[in-house]
Order: C-alpha cells, then sequence, then structure tokens
C-alpha cells in the first residue's frame, strides 16, 4: 500500500482519537519513522505530505540526509550515543533520548545553535528500555540549566508492548503528569511542551492521554512498495 493510503487512514485514526477528548487534531504532530524503509520510501512519504521524518540510528540519517537534506524536520528517536553527537547535531530539528548528562555536555559543546530535546523517561520501569527513572527527570532537567545550546521541549517514553489499554494509558499520564510539573516550575530553558509517546500499537491511546507527537513507522510507511 502507498504511504499516501496509510496517511489517509492514520490521520483519520488521530482525528478520532482528539475528537474522543475534544482535542484539536492539529495539536498532534506525525513522526513518520523511516528507519526500516529505503530512502525512496522516505521521499514517497515526503511526496504523501509528511513533514516530519524519524530515525534511531545515526548511519540511517546520514544516508537519507544525502539525498533529502532539509526537505522533512529530522528527528532522532534512538539511543544517542556521545561520540556519534558531532554526526546528526547540524541535520535534526529535535532529540528524543536525552538521558544522561554526559550526553547533554556534548550536544551543547557541539551545537552552534539551541538545540531542541526531550528528556527520555523510563516510565513502565522495563530494563530493556533507555531513559530517567520519574524519580530523578526532574532533578536531571533541573541540572541542564548551564547548557546554553540546549532547550528542554518535552518529555519521550516508550510504552511496553502490550494489549494492556490501561498499563497504556497508565503509562502515558504518568508522562504527561510529570511534564505537567516540569512547566509548572516554569524554567526559561525548559518550556516542556511536547509529550513524544505512542507508536503504531498505540497511538490513539497516546493521543486520548495527551501525546503531541507519535511515532509511527510500520503501520504509515511499513514495507518499502
Amino acid at each position: 500500500m502507498r504511504v499516501e493510503e496509510k496517511l489517509k487512514q492514520i490521520s483519520q485514526q488521530i482525528n478520532e482519537a482528539c475528537i474522543n477528548v475534544h482535542r484539536n487534531a492539529d495539536e498532534v504532530k506525525l513522526i513518520a519513522v523511516t528507519k526500516y524503509v529505503s530512502t525512496e520510501r522516505a521521499m514517497e512519504a515526503l511526496e504523501a505530505g509528511i513533514e516530519n521524518l524519524g530515525e534511531n540510528r545515526d548511519e540511517g540519517l546520514l544516508e537519507k540526509w544525502e539525498v533529502l537534506k532539509d526537505k522533512p524536520h529530522w528527528h532522532y528517536i534512538g539511543t544517542l550515543q556521545t561520540r556519534k553527537v558531532k554526526n546528526i547535531i547540524d541535520k535534526v530539528e529535535y532529540i528524543h533520548s536525552l538521558d544522561r548528562l554526559s550526553l547533554a555536555e556534548e550536544i551543547n559543546k557541539r551545537a552552534n545553535h539551541k538545540v531542541k530535546c526531550l528528556v527520555q523517561v523510563n516510565v513502565s520501569g522495563e530494563d530493556s528500555k533507555h531513559g530517567l527513572s520519574p524519580e530523578d527527570t526532574i532533578s536531571f532537567i533541573e541540572s541542564l540549566r548551564p547548557f546554553e545550546n540546549i532547550s528542554v521541549e518535552g518529555l519521550m517514553t516508550m510504552a511496553p508492548f502490550t494489549n494492556d489499554e490501561q498499563l497504556l494509558r497508565d503509562c502515558f499520564r504518568k508522562l504527561r503528569e510529570l511534564r505537567d510539573q516540569v512547566q509548572a516550575s516554569h524554567l526559561d530553558f525548559a518550556p516542556c511542551t511536547e509529550l513524544s509517546m505512542g507508536m503504531s500499537n498505540d497511538f490513539t491511546i497516546a493521543i486520548e492521554e495527551g501525546a503531541t507527537m507519535v511515532r509511527i513507522g510500520t503501520a504509515l510507511v511499513g514495507e518499502d512498495g
């Protein structure tokens, strides 16, 4: 199925989820995760009207950048090794996976502009997932105050892969509540308006719980062809 057709389906689901909770669909930014597809498929996504693309490896991002340049808004959504910051820092608009001070230091050192970052939180507590514990998140964000090239735009999490809707809702709700706590601190370097949560299997639930960014790969760009 072409991306254009899939986009119509996804957009309808986003609209319905927003209607369910009296939100405006314009509040939700759709990020097409292109890590498993070719540059040609990513181009097809752009031609279908998708403006935001997400990659989780620097190699994949750089490969697509060679062709697509800055036509999309690039989101780095995977674990970012400190030594690879220099490869992507001038190419991405958002980094969704800030989770340690050493990474913040490298981003701040390498950037020549203010980088929009989301702090990754391991709300579920699963060992297989990266991110800060909810308990450590606020103090970590406060420690970022000295870094003039970092703006904490929001929080990101990955929910458990499960069909348990209540478990998913609890995970997303906890991230939203944590985001609200950060906002209540009125930190000039951390407006923290964004909630990056929800993927192909759970994005409608995430939207109902407040997601402002959803990261959709399989259901949107799927396999090439």
